[in-house]
């Protein structure tokens, strides 16, 4: 149950990287909320991320044996653990933004994936 919701809202951020990646004015969800519109190197590294936001979700769900493993479970548990580790920082940057969507909505929403990847990881 935890890896399906860690999957459902870690696909709210691919989705609004892929937002961002494509030029929507949603800027203020991520990097700080410097930007509304994303400069292209932004873009770019959106694009790129969402390919490693899509292997957690991969990893979560593989990890919660929702999906087939691709790696031996110990590793996979060991990704997800880093992902667990990289989203927990993730957290806590998102809490200090100067941005005030950044903390109240993705704050909140990257606590939950989070915890979600904590808990998968550790049953």
């Amino acid at each position: 149950m935890m890896a399906i919701l860690g999957a459902i809202t870690f696909g709210f951020a691919v989705i609004i990287y892929l937002l961002l990646a494509f030029g929507f004015p949603f800027g203020e969800f991520a990097f700080g909320g410097q930007y509304r519109v994303l400069p292209t190197k932004l873009r770019w590294l959106c694009g790129f991320s969402i390919f490693i936001q899509l292997f957690a979700v991969l990893i979560i769900l593989q990890t919660g044996k929702i999906l087939p493993l691709l790696f031996s479970l110990p590793i996979t548990r060991g990704i997800c653990f880093f992902f667990a580790g990289y989203l927990t920082i993730n957290v806590i940057m998102n809490l200090l933004s100067k941005s005030k969507k950044e903390r109240l909505i993705v704050g909140p929403f990257s606590f939950i994936t989070a915890l979600c990847y904590w808990i998968t990881a550790i049953e």
